[in-house]
């Protein structure tokens, strides 16, 4: 059970686990403890094999605004900063094995970009915000080019990390930074959607899928189709391969879709 002054609270139905930021008196800044909180909320999620997908959802109006400033300020003497931090909670959402959907329904800033661009799909409100800020407080958003830079267009990228301008929901959609824009009253029934749709997928394809979706750029063509073959080929004789294609044969649900309709029908 999640405690009461958590800073990342944790629910679980249906297959989805969702992780919701809820420091809503610093703009769900990403301080030490809230960091620290959701890498035990990943980790916890690829854990459990009940769980098929992640979503990252917020309290308050606003998604994340960034780095912890009035840590980082405080943390100064020591000289290390809470951002140091960021890229293992970036890498633990690229990383994870279950697919990640963020949902995004305010403003979303600086460090807060880079989580939302950790996340395979994301989904926002056409009203929602968004920016990098970092040049405007002296610093670049280096720790989260990781994620976003994959993500964006060159020009757009170019554009956003110099200007540092605020832009909204639709221009996320159009760079790649989100998956979608929607009206902010159908921003839930989209996420619930993208989920409903995932956990039709046998656990280790998506996995194996996700596999896919980060692999570094082929130099050479005849040896990347060899060695994707293979992969292929694994994943056909796999377990989970042959009870897919027999039960598209056999026109039924599959197992693990067969698992959930009976935990719903129950």
């Amino acid at each position: 059970m999640t405690s009461p002054d958590a800073l990342v609270r944790v629910a679980t139905a249906r297959g989805v686990t969702t992780l919701t930021l809820d420091s809503p008196h610093n703009r769900n800044a990403l301080s030490t403890p809230l960091m620290t909180q959701l890498l035990a909320g990943l980790a916890d999620a690829v854990a459990d094999d009940g769980v098929r997908v992640v979503v990252l959802d917020h309290a308050g109006p606003v998604f994340c605004s960034g780095a912890d400033l009035k840590e980082t300020a405080a943390a100064y003497a020591s000289g290390s900063v809470p951002a140091g931090m960021l890229g293992d909670v970036l890498a633990a959402v690229w990383e994870c094995p279950k697919p990640v959907v963020a949902r995004v329904a305010g403003p979303a800033r600086a460090g807060g970009l880079g989580l939302i661009a950790a996340a395979d799909l994301a989904v926002c409100a056409e009203e929602a915000t968004f920016a990098f800020t970092e040049v405007r407080i002296g610093v670049i958003p280096a720790v989260i080019s990781a994620t976003v830079l994959p993500r964006l267009s060159p020009r757009a990228a170019a554009e956003l990390y110099l200007t540092g301008d605020t832009f909204d929901g639709r221009r996320a959609a159009e760079i790649g930074l989100v998956t979608a824009a929607v009206p902010a009253e159908e921003l839930d029934g989209a996420v619930e959607r993208y989920c409903d749709s995932l956990v039709r997928g046998a656990p280790a394809a998506l996995a194996g899928a996700k596999g896919l979706l980060r692999r570094p750029p082929a130099t050479e063509l005849r040896a990347e189709a060899a060695e994707l073959g293979a992969l292929s080929t694994g994943y056909f004789l796999s377990e989970e391969g042959r009870e897919g294609v027999l039960a598209f044969r056999e026109k039924r649900s599959p197992r693990w879709v067969a698992a959930l309709e009976e935990d719903s029908a129950g």
